[in-house]
C-alpha cells in the first residue's frame, strides 16, 4: 500500500492511496465490519520510514448529525475510451 498527499497549490490537497489486491480484501473486511458495528473505526497507518508524509487515516461510521463535504465518484475512464453524450 502506499499513500501520497498532493499539493494542488490553490488551499486544497489531495490523497492518492495505491492498494495492492491483498490490501483492497482486507479493506473491503474491515468496511464490512463497519457496517455491522457503527461504533468501531479503524486506521490506515504510515510505516513513518520518511522525514515527513502522511501519518494517519482514521476510518469510521458518519454520525448523523456530521455534514458531508466528501464524495464517492466512478471508476476512472480508460483512455480513448468512447464516452456517451449526456442524455444518450
Amino acid at each position: 500500500m502506499h499513500a501520497e498527499l498532493e499539493d494542488w497549490n490553490n488551499g486544497w490537497h489531495g490523497l492518492r492511496l495505491s492498494l495492492r489486491p491483498s490490501d483492497i480484501s482486507r479493506l473491503i473486511e474491515l468496511l464490512r465490519n463497519l457496517q455491522e458495528d457503527p461504533e468501531q473505526h479503524f486506521h490506515i497507518s504510515s510505516d513513518y520510514a520518511g522525514e515527513s508524509g502522511l501519518g494517519d487515516i482514521e476510518i469510521s461510521v458518519a454520525g448523523e448529525s456530521e455534514q458531508d463535504n466528501m464524495r464517492l465518484s466512478s471508476l476512472a475512464i480508460a483512455p480513448g475510451t468512447d464516452v456517451p453524450e449526456a442524455g444518450a
